[in-house]
Order: structure tokens, then sequence, then C-alpha cells
């Protein structure tokens, strides 16, 4: 195969989050909440973790962040290619995240 990894070195890599949507989650935030944003892409719970990267992602972690203040509605990352984690930095509207394949997707 042309192009491709070396056989055997995938392992090595550190592993890559998964674009779990290709737009942003509309989420309200409760000031002094404990939240977990999913950074692998493999949570069923978008976009907050449930526990999914430590079977499917090993080695990413979720982000989690307390909000000091209430927040109606902010927009989380739901690509995982964000600049500025938890919150969407625009980045999947580049044509690699709309290209990709989305396994959440039916």
């Amino acid at each position: 195969s042309l192009g491709g990894a070396p056989q055997g070195r995938r392992y090595s890599a550190p592993p890559q989050p998964v674009i779990a949507a290709k737009q942003p989650f509309p989420v309200e935030l409760k000031a002094g909440k404990k939240y977990a944003w999913c950074a692998c892409g493999h949570s069923k719970n978008q976009p907050f973790c449930d526990g999914a990267h430590r079977k499917a992602a090993p080695g990413i972690s979720p982000l989690r962040f307390i909000p000091e203040e209430d927040k109606t509605t902010v927009w989380l990352c739901g690509c995982k290619r964000t600049r500025s984690p938890p919150y969407c930095d625009g980045t999947h509207k580049e044509e690699a995240v709309q290209r990709a394949q989305v396994s959440a997707e039916p």
C-alpha cells in the first residue's frame, strides 16, 4: 500500500480523536457545576464524556471544566479539532472535517 503508515507502527502513535459531529453542540452551562467534555469523540452522550475513551481511546482524557457563571447557549466542539477546547472555534468548517466520515452518524 503506497502512502500508508509503515506496518506495525500504528500502535506507538497517540490515539487521534474521531469526529463526533460536523457542527458544534449548543448547550446550557450552570455556574459551579463540573462538566467533562468528550475529547475522543467516542462518547454516546455528546458533547460530554460517558467513559467510552477508556476502551475506545485510552490515552485521551475528557477535558474537565467548571464554568464561573451561568451560560445560556455556548457552543461546544463536536469535531474534536478545536484549538480552544471545549469551545467551538470554527474548525469544523474546514474541508478536512466536512469531507470526513463520521462514526456516530448512521
